[in-house]
């Protein structure tokens, strides 16, 4: 029994080694500030809280105006979170993950008319036949496409609901907070072919039942509210807003 217990506190002790072995390995490039001093951190100013702890503590890294790197701690808290997304959307039927192109046509765009209306806050380029695209601020126009593209689908599999994880792309005129209002940002972004309105209605009623209890596993106070639906167009919109000093819209 001694010998048991002595093999197994060494294997605890390996194993604990073994952890910070691999933690010191870390790439995580700390900008610690002095206790009581102002941060001073990449070329523009820290401008709140989570964005000063990112950046000291080696999760983010400036890249650019209102873009950033993910280090390592980063893309493991991203990784949990993901995790997190996929089992609740799983947990909703019927519901699919995929990849849409971050290049979107000009065309797919002009069809919509949020070509003309997003104007200068989508990134538009050209390839070398001067064919023109946009990269990615949001995925309606393509995944619309891509049904359309197939013959057509049976109502018995419907509802259809498609969903990315997936970098974003918006001219943003001025990015501040840090992740908070940046030019590339991780967006989930879910698609959903219904047979009916009332069917539409069910899977958003459904939907927004999975967001609430993905911030009530992360432990975040939020408020539902009514929202505008903007240039993506639609009946009605909600938003889930977390009540913070730094915040710049008020809810009633």
């Amino acid at each position: 029994m001694i010998l048991a217990q002595t093999q197994l506190n060494l294997r605890n002790f390996q194993l604990r080694r073994r952890f910070v072995h691999r933690l010191s390995r870390i790439y995580q490039p700390l900008t610690l500030a002095p206790s009581g001093s102002k941060p001073k951190l990449q070329s523009s100013p820290v401008s709140c809280r989570s964005h000063h702890l990112m950046l000291e503590n080696g999760l983010i890294q400036n890249a650019g105006h209102g873009t950033y790197h993910y280090l390592p701690l980063g893309q493991r808290s991203i990784g949990k979170l993901v995790q997190l997304i996929d089992e609740e959307m799983d947990a909703l039927g019927n519901c699919q993950r995929v990849e849409l192109s971050t290049l979107i046509a000009q065309n797919l765009m002009q069809a919509t008319g949020r070509w003309s209306k997003m104007g200068p806050e989508l990134f538009q380029l050209n390839d070398r036949q001067d064919r023109t695209f946009c990269l990615g601020p949001t995925h309606e126009e393509p995944i619309t496409d891509l049904l359309g593209s197939h013959p057509k689908i049976s109502h018995k599999r419907l509802p259809l609901r498609l969903y990315q994880i997936t970098k974003k792309y918006r001219d943003e005129p001025r990015p501040k907070l840090g992740l908070l209002r940046a030019r590339e940002f991780l967006m989930k972004d879910l698609y959903s072919f219904d047979s009916s309105i009332e069917s539409a209605k069910c899977t958003y009623d459904q939907v927004c039942n999975a967001y609430e209890r993905i911030f009530t596993k992360l432990g975040l106070k939020f408020i539902k509210v009514e929202a505008s639906t903007g240039s993506i167009g639609g009946d009605f919109s909600h938003e889930y807003h977390l009540s913070s000093n730094i915040g710049e819209d008020k809810f009633f």
